[in-house]
């Protein structure tokens, strides 16, 4: 059976993830709070923004401004696009 969360990011329930994404208390809150679906749409805004943006993983401050990001996007929150991003159009 899918475990259902109200999602931070839709304000709804939705399924859940099967397991916390990251050890530790990170890992958990998001396990308790974030859809399956806005952690995978999560998931291709970083790698948008680690590559478009040229971050280094190894950096701390790299690590603490995605952590941010990734808060501000589970809350809805506007979040950092690259410069002359624009939105697939949908069909």
């Amino acid at each position: 059976m899918t475990r259902t969360l109200n999602c931070s990011r839709y304000q709804k329930e939705l399924p859940g993830l099967e397991q916390p994404p990251l050890p530790g208390p990170m890992g958990e809150r998001i396990f308790n709070e974030v859809s399956a679906q806005a952690w995978q749409e999560w998931q291709a805004l970083q790698t948008m923004l680690i590559n478009e943006k040229h971050l280094s993983l190894i950096d701390p401050e790299t690590r603490k401004y995605l952590s941010e990001q990734m808060w501000r996007y589970f809350a809805s929150e506007p979040t950092d696009l690259p410069e002359g991003y624009r939105p697939p159009i949908e069909s």
